[in-house]
């Protein structure tokens, strides 16, 4: 019997193994998934709640819930992978051996990669709300502020879900709007950026707002350290900013167990071919969802797209055919902005975020790249649809995995640049 093997049950492998169950014949492969954790996150959820939106049932639930059945599920985690030897050393020393492997290990903050981030101030001025236990602990410092001077932060590129601390920015504005002391509150975001987004048209329309709603834009903010006594956060140039209250997003690495394995580059990501999703060290190797070193976004719709052409490649390999390079970096993204409404942005590799309906042409319900309350409402069902489609690798209806062009207005196109 063979044996595949997917390391990680989050959310790129929880669809691996919902799709490859269907997919592969279990009289001569075995499917195994290997996690240390119980529960299972919806991580887009933890934006919500610090404002009281969400709370922390809204957002967890067991990874047994979305495992299919006829899989094998090992909850252990993993001291190292040997590319070389085809097996997997779990913590309890045993060892487990695979023909095929898919690497689903995600993505987790490391807040002690900057000098001072971690420490006295942390969680008590100093939040983050990439984890529960940060956004909770955000909320309850929340309801108790008075006003200040509020940074909102970005250490560096890559991070998980890119539009998330320019969220927290927009909701921000809004809730202290509401609770009556916006006028006492002094936004910043500061960014290693030259913008506010990534994308140049976006970042744009983003910029536009951040200056309507009143909120400081900082860019090219390279942070060095932070000085929790006096509170100031200081960038490689010496340039400072001060703040009452600080929610920073800090550098994102890979899984530690890529370093141990040797997999990974200095931010253990693991080199991977853009468009198949093979890993470029083993052939046998696959990987998806944060894991990657791709320049894709790090969100849950790419590893949505991904799941869907690597479900497809894995099945080609393992009849040793081509696998087909249709992977586009695709990717779409609900961006809240407060009050009550958000924008939504398709796009790829090659194509900045475009105008038009999504996901049908002239009907939407959705509109790309401007604000509506309908894309707020979309954002919010969309915890439905990840608890009760995504993660059980059910289709999409009218959501192509590569990027649609049918209806929509294309601004600036990188693709002829490199024509």
């Amino acid at each position: 019997m063979k044996q595949l093997i997917i390391v990680g049950a989050g959310t790129a492998g929880t669809m691996m193994a919902n799709k490859l169950v269907r997919e592969m014949n279990p009289k001569e492969w075995t499917i195994s998934i290997i996690d240390k954790h119980k529960t299972h996150y919806y991580q887009p959820g933890f934006l919500f709640i610090p404002f009281g939106t969400y709370s922390e049932k809204d957002v967890i639930k067991k990874k047994t819930q979305f495992l299919p059945k006829g899989i094998n599920f090992i909850q252990q985690g993993i001291h190292e992978i040997d590319g070389e030897s085809n097996t997997i050393t779990l913590e309890d020393g045993t060892k487990k051996s695979y023909d095929i492997l898919i690497i689903a290990t995600g993505s987790v903050i490391v807040p002690e990669e900057t000098e001072g981030l971690k420490g006295e101030g942390w969680h008590r001025d100093i939040f983050d709300f990439y984890t529960v236990e940060g956004a909770t602990a955000l909320r309850e410092r929340l309801k108790a502020w008075k006003g200040g001077k509020l940074l909102v932060h970005m250490t560096e590129m890559p991070i998980k879900c890119p539009v998330s601390p320019l969220e927290f920015a927009f909701l921000a504005d809004s809730f202290f709007k509401d609770t009556g002391i916006r006028e006492k509150v002094e936004i910043t975001y500061a960014t290693p950026l030259s913008g506010a987004f990534t994308k140049a048209n976006c970042s744009l329309v983003l910029g536009h707002l951040l200056k309507d709603k009143g909120i400081d834009l900082v860019p090219d903010f390279d942070i060095e350290m932070v000085n929790d006594e006096s509170k100031y956060i200081q960038s490689y140039d010496d340039k400072k900013i001060d703040f009452d209250l600080m929610v920073t997003v800090p550098t994102n690495m890979g899984d530690e167990v890529i370093e141990r394995s040797e997999l990974g580059d200095e931010l253990r990501f693991i080199p991977t071919h853009p468009n198949t999703l093979q890993g470029k060290k083993y052939d046998n190797m696959f990987i998806l969802g944060d894991a990657t070193d791709l320049p894709s976004s790090k969100a849950g719709s790419v590893a949505h797209f991904q799941a869907e052409v690597l479900t497809e490649n894995i099945m080609l390999y393992v009849r040793d055919l081509e696998l087909k390079p249709d992977f586009d970096g695709h990717a779409n993204c609900f961006i809240e902005s407060g009050a009550g409404k958000a924008f939504l942005i398709d796009f790829n590799y090659d194509l900045e975020p475009v105008e038009g309906d999504f996901p049908l042409p002239g009907i939407g319900p959705f509109s790309l790249l401007k604000e509506t309350r309908m894309n707020h409402l979309g954002k919010l069902a969309f915890r439905w649809i990840y608890w009760n489609i995504l993660l059980k690798g059910r289709p999409m209806p009218g959501i192509s995995t590569q990027m649609s062009l049918r209806g929509k207005k294309i601004g600036h196109d990188r693709r002829k640049e490199h024509a």
